[in-house]
């Protein structure tokens, strides 16, 4: 048997930060502002899409436009996220931003639901390619010691999005700017502008290395290895030795593993982290679904805020949504995952049982409510892309983007659709007690998440991808 050893990813690992690093951030990154900014700017400009003058739909084609959107981010995911383990992370990087482009600014065109309906469609799928795509190719080029909280910041970044989104619909609907009949299509087609872009200066970051080493071509990954390196010596002079163990890879392989190996692995060889990383998916999803989703009906329906400035409430969620990862990641690679991982998602399930507490006793007002909003989601944001970060360092590199794409798919899919039903649902009631009993269905699970990961989630933090899980084309490994 051939035994290929490598010492690439001790070598990446041992980089210091660098303007090269900033250029990866920034032009992976960017993927949450998009989803960001398309979710908000559609909730946004749902009221002017039922004017007769725009498209004139009515409230149920809106809410199915959504669904339509979840359920291609799903399929993207699922999709690109097999050919990204195939084929590599730059060409779906590259792809999934094309197939965005191309949604969004078909939807600035839209004649009529049927039209507007198939845009969000292909724009999801982009989005959901993008995040299988994109956290594996973070993941891969991160120096271990800052992955986490890198991996934090930018799915954050996804609230940065949100508040564009918001900004930009205050700005374009405004009848002094450009007015209502094409404000909304302004909107979309600025998104489209912003990805050509991103998509500019993401032609320069490179493959993975460690993808390309795990499927036998190690001449071009040590020869884009030695390009970063000279980059970075330039900026920080000579680099130290690698430390780490050399990687020995006995069987690199052209194929992504087949579906039954990808169960195989997930259900036999890691069923802990499998557990675990559904748990925290599906929590977080149903948690940010029930509120996020809802958010404009609960200002209006039990606050009276008028409907032309929710959007305004939108800005100090989105701040407490971005300083939460910011301020709490470097915690993920000091104090470690496990604690963490478990603190947030306790503390944002309490914080959410009070503060439906207090809703439902008529304690706050509109901005009290949305203060409490944000305290809560400054845990709550940390918590939920912490399980971003989970499913995409604790499974091995060849499926590393099918693990990611099927627990997006399934937290998604369970809460993405359940829990903006459910809470629509209870606040037609007009009751807040009501109301309270699904933040506390939301609290219950993410606080049940939390305890899962403190007992069994994986120790990740500081430590290479190829010591958290072995390769499959290397020397195999268990559950650990």
């Amino acid at each position: 048997m051939t035994v290929l050893s490598s010492d690439i990813p001790a070598r990446l690992d041992r980089l210091p930060w660098s303007r090269w690093h900033w250029r990866v951030v920034i032009a992976l990154g960017v993927a949450w502002v998009l989803d960001g900014l398309e979710v908000t700017l559609v909730g946004s400009i749902g009221a002017v899409l039922e004017r007769p003058d725009t498209l004139g739909l009515t409230a149920g084609e809106i809410g199915l436009s959504g669904s339509v959107y979840v359920a291609g981010a799903v399929l993207g995911a699922l999709l690109f996220g097999r050919l990204t383990d195939r084929l590599g992370r730059k060409k779906l990087f590259l792809i999934t931003l094309v197939v965005y482009t191309v949604g969004t600014l078909a939807t600035a065109f839209s004649p009529n639901f049927a039209f507007f309906a198939l845009c969000r469609f292909v724009t999801g799928l982009g989005i959901g390619g993008e995040y299988a795509a994109i956290n594996s190719a973070i993941d891969e080029l991160i120096p271990a010691r800052v992955r986490g909280r890198v991996n934090l910041a930018i799915n954050g970044s996804f609230w940065i999005g949100a508040a564009l989104g918001a900004a930009l619909s205050l700005v374009l609907l405004n009848a002094r700017v450009i007015g209502p009949v094409w404000g909304w299509r302004a909107g979309f087609a600025l998104g489209a502008v912003l990805a050509v872009a991103i998509l500019l200066v993401r032609r320069d970051v490179p493959e993975s290395p460690r993808w390309l080493i795990a499927h036998g071509r190690a001449d071009e990954a040590k020869r884009i290895v030695d390009q970063i390196e000279a980059e970075i010596e330039t900026q920080h002079g000579p680099l130290p030795a690698p430390q780490g163990s050399v990687v020995n890879y006995t069987a690199a392989r052209a194929n992504s593993p087949s579906m039954r190996e990808v169960a195989r692995v997930l259900l036999r060889r890691y069923p802990q982290r499998s557990m675990v990383a559904l748990a925290l998916m599906i929590s977080q999803a149903f948690f940010y679904n029930a509120i996020f989703f809802t958010y404009a009906l609960v200002l209006t329906r039990f606050y009276g805020v008028p409907e032309g400035d929710v959007a305004l409430y939108i800005f100090p969620f989105a701040l407490g949504n971005v300083l939460g990862p910011l301020l709490l990641g470097p915690l993920f690679d000091s104090v470690g995952r496990r604690r963490m991982i478990a603190l947030t998602y306790v503390l944002a399930g309490v914080g959410l049982a009070l503060t439906g507490w207090a809703f439902m006793m008529g304690w706050l007002d509109a901005r009290g409510q949305a203060l409490c909003w944000s305290a809560v989601f400054f845990l709550a944001s940390a918590a939920a892309s912490s399980a971003y970060l989970t499913v995409s360092e604790v499974f091995p590199l060849e499926m590393r983007a099918m693990a990611i794409a099927i627990f997006y798919a399934v937290g998604m899919g369970a809460g993405g659709f359940a829990a903006p039903l459910l809470f629509g649902l209870l606040i037609e009631t007009g009751s807040r007690g009501a109301v309270m009993v699904g933040y506390g269905i939301g609290a219950a699970l993410v606080i049940v998440a939390g305890l899962l990961a403190l007992r069994y989630a994986a120790d990740a933090e500081r430590k290479p991808l190829e010591e958290v899980a072995p390769p499959l084309s290397s020397e195999a490994g268990g559950e650990r």
